[in-house]
């Protein structure tokens, strides 16, 4: 253990030690998805007064925590992957039953995202017993952040993990994520990563955000248009390693007053109330609402009125 992190144990004692901890509750903790010294000080002082240790890999996790001068017998580790959640669930409510505190990590990152774990809480809540989640490092919520992708009126994203390893699922994934317009994350190994560009080249110009070894010391983070994805990647090997977060930009809307927007607003809106109108704009053409709605206002006194009898 280095001297930073044993100041940092202390610091953990005198920060969040008054707080109390329940008994029979499985605390849920982010670790860090490389740099070791994104752990979180509440994460620090949980870990030191949990009973029982359950972790994706039992390995990885006692290096990790030996890392920071935390070490647990081998009987206080309790094995919960992806091959055995719904086994490794069972001992740990069998240990939650007795009063025991348990904490769960999967290998780096936020349990339960692209990561085992939520099976572990299902089982967990529903025999009655609390979760409590510490928030902490997510490769997802880091590489958004670093993005610029919500610039604009729409805030919202959307989480698909890794796409499918077959081909021809992979392809239909991607069509489907063309027709999106919100902001879009996915995840991907090394080893799949040039395969997943070529595949996302259909996107055309539509700007990507790609992640790599997010945290770590080689950590890079390039835009660039889907197109030129593959040829990027190519130019210099290096880019393939390591593992990889990709954000697909939110889809560009036409905001011309004369664009196919705006037309669909038209003829809705000589039929539907305002409110229906922008709602169904929203869902046809992937504007903001807080856009249609406005443009309505415009609008409105230039176009015909609805017949009201027609909402009767």
């Amino acid at each position: 253990m280095s001297a930073p992190y044993s100041k940092a144990l202390d610091m953990a004692k005198d920060l969040v030690g008054h707080q109390e901890l329940s008994p029979s509750s499985l605390y849920i903790v982010a670790s860090p998805i490389g740099n070791l010294a994104d752990v979180s000080l509440r994460a620090l002082f949980v870990l030191q007064m949990m009973d029982f240790i359950a972790c994706e890999d039992t390995r990885h996790t006692q290096q990790l925590c030996r890392a920071y001068g935390l070490d647990k017998p081998a009987s206080h580790w309790i094995p919960v992957h992806q091959h055995n959640e719904l086994q490794g669930a069972d001992i740990v409510i069998q240990a939650l039953s007795s009063g025991a505190k348990v904490a769960y990590l999967s290998d780096a990152g936020t349990p339960g995202i692209s990561d085992p774990g939520a099976r572990l809480v299902s089982a967990v809540q529903s025999q009655g017993f609390r979760v409590v989640p510490l928030p902490g490092p997510s490769s997802v919520t880091t590489l958004l952040s670093a993005s610029g992708a919500h610039s604009g009126d729409d805030q919202s994203f959307i989480f698909l993990g890794f796409l499918s390893s077959k081909a021809q699922m992979r392809s239909q994934q991607i069509q489907d994520m063309s027709d999106e317009h919100r902001c879009q994350i996915i995840l991907e190994a090394p080893h799949r990563i040039l395969d997943l560009a070529k595949a996302l080249s259909v996107l055309g110009e539509r700007m990507v955000t790609l992640g790599r070894e997010l945290t770590k010391q080689f950590e890079s983070i390039q835009n660039l248009k889907a197109h030129n994805l593959w040829a990027w990647l190519m130019e210099d090997s290096n880019r393939q390693k390591g593992e990889f977060c990709i954000l697909i930009h939110p889809k560009l809307i036409d905001k011309d007053p004369l664009g196919m927007d705006v037309k669909v607003l038209k003829l809705l809106l000589v039929h539907l109330p305002l409110k229906t109108a922008v709602a169904l704009s929203a869902d046809i053409t992937g504007q903001s609402k807080k856009g249609l709605y406005a443009e309505a206002l415009k609008l409105k006194n230039s176009l015909a009125p609805h017949d009201e009898a027609d909402e009767a």
